[in-house]
C-alpha cells in the first residue's frame, strides 16, 4: 500500500495499550541518508483551551507502528504520565468524598 504525507496526516492515531486517541499525524521525519521514515510526529494537546500552552509532542518510532489503516493508524506505545487527562470517575469521586 502506498501512501503520501497528507494522507496520513487526515489519520487517526489510536494507542492500542489503553484505546485512546492521540490525535492526528501532523509531522514525519525521515532519514535524508536513506530516504526511511524514522517517526510520525504528534502535536501536543492544549492545557486549558491552548491557554496555558499545551503538552509535548508525541513522537512515535516507526518500529511501534502495527497498522496503517484506510482511516486509522495503530500504534504500541508507553506514554508519560504527563498530560493525561484524569478519569471523569476520579475527579466526582474526589467530590463527593470530601
Amino acid at each position: 500500500m502506498n501512501c503520501f504525507v497528507t494522507d496520513m496526516r487526515e489519520k487517526e492515531v489510536i494507542n492500542l495499550k489503553d484505546g485512546c486517541r492521540l490525535g492526528s499525524v501532523c509531522d514525519v521525519e525521515f532519514d535524508t541518508c536513506n530516504g526511511n521514515i524514522v517517526s510520525l510526529v504528534i502535536f501536543g494537546k492544549g492545557k486549558m483551551f491552548g491557554l496555558m500552552g499545551r503538552c509535548d509532542d508525541i513522537k512515535i518510532c516507526w518500529d511501534n507502528i502495527k497498522v496503517i489503516g484506510d482511516d486509522t493508524i495503530l500504534v504500541d506505545i508507553e506514554l508519560p504520565k504527563t498530560c493525561k487527562t484524569p478519569k471523569k470517575e476520579n475527579i466526582l469521586s474526589g467530590l463527593f468524598n470530601s
